[in-house]
């Protein structure tokens, strides 16, 4: 009895302790396998503004240190075919947020101003248009907007925020509503101002003059009128005079604002003090939230003109205040990925970093470049169609998933981050619109040796100015300019002249038959071939040509965001914290002196 009593109690111990190092094992186990394979990884995008491919190390550059943009390169995966949707920012983040041609959202112009010029006009992105942010919100995601967003803030009344980050997908917004200019910082020519105020002063003298003619006409009876015709056009003479007035002085206090979700914390921005907010802002996120899934895309001022630098990086870099800013630019990032090792999220956070398109080669004060470089590309900011304004960095990182040190030359998008981030976040794609991006995973993974594009079509504005077809058999990459700007001076290789390059008009030349570039031969566009020098000119051009009339075919009518009307300054939609027009508040001070 003895003996049986000890047998069972050794077998009895024996069990508990093989069921204690099962427990222990499967402990000891489960943060490697959360780690290795993550159901719902964080996501932290990062997009630079203006940045030119050939500013970074990784790209190219040695003029300027970008060691922890490098650095992600060599963690991660570099993309060296990676497009972006169109060559200035409003269009080009509508089309990175929502995966979709910016024409297919009205967010591409069909006049010269390419972008949104006010915070208090009535373009934006539609409230119908679905982000990323909004269906990793939907999936349980903490989702926020950190930086600049360009993409319009109210509709028909001052506070209901329509194109707002808020109604788009995001739970935390603190950043810009539209983007930086040099009239925000008073040091340099007007920028906004300059390309305004000639043609707002025409159009209110154009309809001054056609009110008075109707008036006249009313009251001698030459000709029947309806007073409401006059008085409607009486009020757009007065709202272009209010523009053409308020670019005078008041664009600092309406366009450079900083904002908390809805509510305004200064007005005019402190731009010495930007950088460092916004850098608090993203790391206290990511603190915040470390123990949820989250969504932060850090939308970064950098380096947009009138490019605000601190002085701890001033005169550090070999390229003037260019180079200090993107310098500044990638200690950011530096920053950002210091949090992330630092509160052990490296290995199940997906990080992605590009530029919204080239860079600004016009930028410029005397002889000094305030623009990037974009290597050997030709072209820059504002070009529909030459690589230089649309071929952009693109780097991932995903430590454990994706595998180090790759490099990828095959065809990606700025739009593929949309289907990319939903697939990955256990989220559904829309099937009741068109999405333009391809899930870039299994080329990253190396599980598929060609991107999922065959075509890509570039636009400036509404204008269709080149096409590329990356003809996957043989590996050729193809791309036709129908519609080219014309460079001042000729052999500059930029629009000096006008300050950017125009879509259309006398500022560009028709090709007929298009300008055809092998990119796989000569990726700086230097030799357009002919029917005489390249045997499959008409073979190719034909093929591109049946392509276009394709995707044409998938374009559907949608109101223009940025028509003159929705374009325009309107002041019953400006943003404003005191007693308009005496717009003026300073919030992240005070609370600072009442914490003190």
């Amino acid at each position: 009895m003895y003996l049986f009593h000890t047998r069972g109690n050794n077998e009895i111990y024996q069990g508990k302790q093989w069921s204690c190092l099962n427990i222990w094992l499967i402990l000891c186990l489960f943060p490697r396998t959360c780690v290795s394979n993550p159901s719902k990884p964080n996501f932290l995008l990062i997009l630079a503004d203006d940045l030119g491919i050939g500013d970074v190390g990784c790209y190219g550059n040695d003029t300027i240190r970008t060691p922890n943009i490098d650095g992600l390169a060599k963690d991660g995966v570099r993309l060296t075919q990676h497009i972006a949707a169109a060559a200035v920012c409003t269009p080009s983040r509508a089309a990175f947020l929502t995966g979709r041609y910016p024409i297919r959202s009205g967010m591409a112009s069909g006049t010269q101003r390419q972008v949104l010029f006010w915070n208090g006009c009535s373009g934006g992105l539609p409230p119908n248009e679905t982000t990323f942010a909004r269906i990793l919100q939907q999936q349980g995601y903490s989702t926020a907007l950190v930086g600049k967003w360009h993409m319009g803030v109210n509709c028909k009344s001052r506070h209901d925020h329509c194109h707002h980050p808020l109604n788009h997908g995001f739970d935390y917004f603190y950043g810009m509503p539209f983007t930086l200019l040099n009239e925000c910082q008073g040091t340099d020519d007007p920028e906004l101002a300059k390309s305004l105020q000639d043609t707002y002063w025409l159009y209110t003298q154009m309809i001054i003059l056609a009110v008075l003619t109707l008036l006249i006409g009313k009251l001698t009876n030459l000709f029947s009128v309806k007073w409401k015709i006059i008085i409607c056009l009486a009020i757009c003479g007065l709202l272009y005079f209010i523009s053409w007035f308020s670019s005078y002085g008041f664009t600092k206090y309406w366009n450079c604002i900083l904002m908390r979700n809805h509510g305004i914390t200064e007005q005019p921005m402190n731009l010495e003090k930007t950088t460092s907010n916004m850098l608090k802002e993203a790391v206290s996120f990511i603190e915040r939230n470390k123990h949820r899934p989250f969504l932060l895309f850090v939308s970064l001022l950098h380096v947009h003109t009138p490019l605000i630098t601190t002085e701890k990086f001033q005169g550090r870099s070999r390229h003037g205040l260019y180079g200090d800013n993107v310098e500044e630019m990638d200690w950011m990032v530096g920053r950002l990925l210091n949090v992330i090792d630092k509160e052990g999220l490296k290995n199940n956070t997906f990080i992605y970093f590009a530029s919204d398109h080239g860079g600004f080669l016009e930028a410029h004060r005397g002889n000094a470049q305030l623009g990037g470089w974009n290597g050997i590309y030709k072209g820059g900011k504002g070009m529909g169609g030459w690589e230089g304004g649309i071929r952009v960095p693109g780097i991932v990182r995903w430590p454990g998933m994706l595998p180090a040190g790759t490099v990828i030359n095959e065809l990606t998008s700025l739009m593929d981050i949309f289907p990319t981030v939903v697939h990955l976040a256990g989220g559904a794609m829309p099937q009741d619109r068109v999405i333009d991006g391809r899930t870039l995973l299994p080329l990253l993974q190396g599980r598929v040796q060609h991107s999922g594009h065959e075509f890509m079509f570039h636009y400036c504005g509404v204008f269709l100015h080149a096409v590329r077809w990356h003809q996957k058999d043989s590996g050729t990459v193809w791309k036709a300019h129908y519609a080219t700007p014309v460079f001042q001076p000729e052999a500059s290789g930029a629009c000096f002249g006008r300050g950017i390059c125009p879509c259309f008009g006398d500022g560009v030349t028709h090709h007929d038959p298009p300008l055809l570039f092998d990119l796989s031969q000569d990726p700086s566009e230097a030799n357009p071939l002919s029917a005489d020098t390249e045997p499959l000119f008409d073979t190719v051009t034909r093929r591109i040509g049946k392509a276009v009339e394709e995707h044409l075919k998938t374009l559907t009518p949608v109101p223009q965001q940025l028509s003159p009307y929705n374009n325009i300054w309107k002041p019953w939609l400006q943003p404003c914290c005191g007693t308009f027009p005496f717009c003026w508040c300073d919030e992240e001070n005070n609370k600072v002196h009442g914490m003190l």
